[in-house]
């Protein structure tokens, strides 16, 4: 490919990756993408990232962590390339019937409801165990019905589609 053709194809992907978003949505990514810039070069590098780390209180992250996180990227990270990243991050999210089939285990009578204190108890346990902190801020976005139950059909429509059902209609 003659590079002005192979640079014409970059800057078409590139510019494709800001219709996937919402302008809102670009302006929560463009936040966090300047927190994660600690040293405000307009790239996120290995050191930025270690300064990220270092800031949300871990501070033990090995090079090679670092190293794979850096590698993911087609390039130096500036925004369009943190965008596109995390279009493919999304849009890698599993359909919604799998996500209900998952819940599905947990409700054999097909209610749509799962027990609160059931679901906690399986996120706490298996696999990798949520903490009592990502429990909490799970129910603080789907909060439990009057009985203690968890609205996981709409709980999957959120996760595969980014809003209530409820508030659509």
């Amino acid at each position: 490919m003659a590079p002005k053709k192979a640079k014409k194809k970059a800057t078409e992907a590139n510019s494709n990756v800001f219709n996937m978003f919402e302008q809102s949505q670009i302006q929560e990514f463009k936040e966090a993408f300047t927190i994660m810039d600690q040293n405000r070069d307009g790239f996120i590098d290995k050191n930025d990232l270690r300064d990220t780390y270092a800031a949300l209180g871990r501070l033990n992250v090995g090079n090679d962590e670092l190293d794979e996180m850096v590698k993911e990227a087609s390039g130096p990270i500036n925004f369009t390339i943190f965008l596109t990243m995390f279009g493919e991050k999304l849009k890698g999210t599993d359909p919604e019937e799998t996500i209900l089939n998952a819940f599905k285990i947990f409700d054999p009578e097909g209610t749509g409801i799962i027990k609160g204190d059931e679901i906690k108890y399986h996120l706490m346990s298996q696999a990798d165990k949520f903490t009592e902190a990502e429990i909490n801020q799970m129910f603080e976005n789907f909060p439990l019905d009057v009985a203690g139950n968890l609205d996981y059909k709409n709980l999957c429509y959120v996760i595969t589609h980014g809003e209530d059902k409820e508030q659509e209609e």
